[in-house]
């Protein structure tokens, strides 16, 4: 890594948690980069919470991160025009982006035939109530017409038990009976690096922005979107040992080990 690093990403599940259990040495390594004067923001797939509930949730591991948490939320509501009727199969994050964007998003299965609106678009991310007659709703939106949008397609995410089905397995239910593929907004597309970059303002500097995750095909490809630097962790998806194709700038064992050669430099 040839740039002094100013700006870091760090991905939330397997980078600096895992189901709000704070990976060892992650919040000293960020407190360490900004007291040198690195900024460092959080970009998540996590299009379920609720932007303060994940701000809350990395103070309670004594991370300060009001107004630095970037979710695939509301980069799929920048997809959708204000005003719009959209159907979304998601969690309380996702209908926020989707209200702060403008957009009308009532509930399908409260429905009947009589009152059902014209839908412009579909908006899809995790949801643990997800069931047949949400399926059904979207699924047939799709097929109407309506612009299909997934906050993301990571098919798991990691927690302390280990792996658990993710928005992508939802994503691929939908897909599946809509006989559609979705707009994808979260990493490593192009939305959510337009919403990186707009975070960031004018001074963003790709080649000094490192993007810190732990998956290859999601972050790294990420940073491949972002034209930065990419540093691998290996406590989430990809664990110790495992083999692993891609470009990774460098590879380390946790955040702790990044912030080190982040302040090396």
């Amino acid at each position: 890594m040839g740039a002094r690093v100013d700006v870091v990403l760090c991905d939330l599940d397997g980078v600096v948690w895992l189901a709000h259990q704070a990976i060892p040495g992650a919040a000293e390594a960020i407190a360490e980069l900004r007291a040198a004067g690195r900024r460092v923001l959080f970009v998540t797939n996590n299009a379920f919470s609720t932007i303060a509930e994940q701000e809350a949730a990395l103070a309670a591991i004594g991370v300060p991160a009001e107004g630095d948490v970037v979710n695939s939320a509301h980069a799929a509501a920048q997809l959708v025009e204000p005003g719009a009727c959209v159907l979304a199969g998601g969690g309380p994050g996702l209908f926020e982006a989707l209200t702060e964007r403008g957009a009308e998003a009532p509930d399908p299965p409260a429905w009947d035939e009589a009152g059902r609106p014209s839908v412009a678009a579909v908006v899809v991310g995790l949801h643990r109530t997800f069931d047949y007659a949400r399926l059904e709703a979207l699924s047939t939106a799709v097929r109407g017409g309506a612009t299909f949008i997934a906050t993301n397609h990571d098919a798991t995410y990691p927690t302390p038990a280990g792996l658990v089905p993710g928005a992508g397995s939802v994503v691929a239910a939908v897909a599946t009976a809509a006989g559609a593929t979705p707009a994808i907004a979260g990493k490593p597309h192009a939305p959510m690096a337009a919403a990186v970059a707009a975070r960031i303002g004018s001074g963003f500097a790709p080649e000094r922005t490192l993007m810190v995750g732990d998956r290859v095909d999601t972050d790294g490809a990420f940073a491949a979107t972002l034209g930065s630097p990419f540093a691998l962790v290996r406590t989430g998806v990809v664990r110790p040992g495992d083999p692993v194709t891609g470009p990774v700038t460098f590879d380390q064992f946790d955040l702790a080990e990044v912030a080190a050669r982040v302040l090396a430099t």
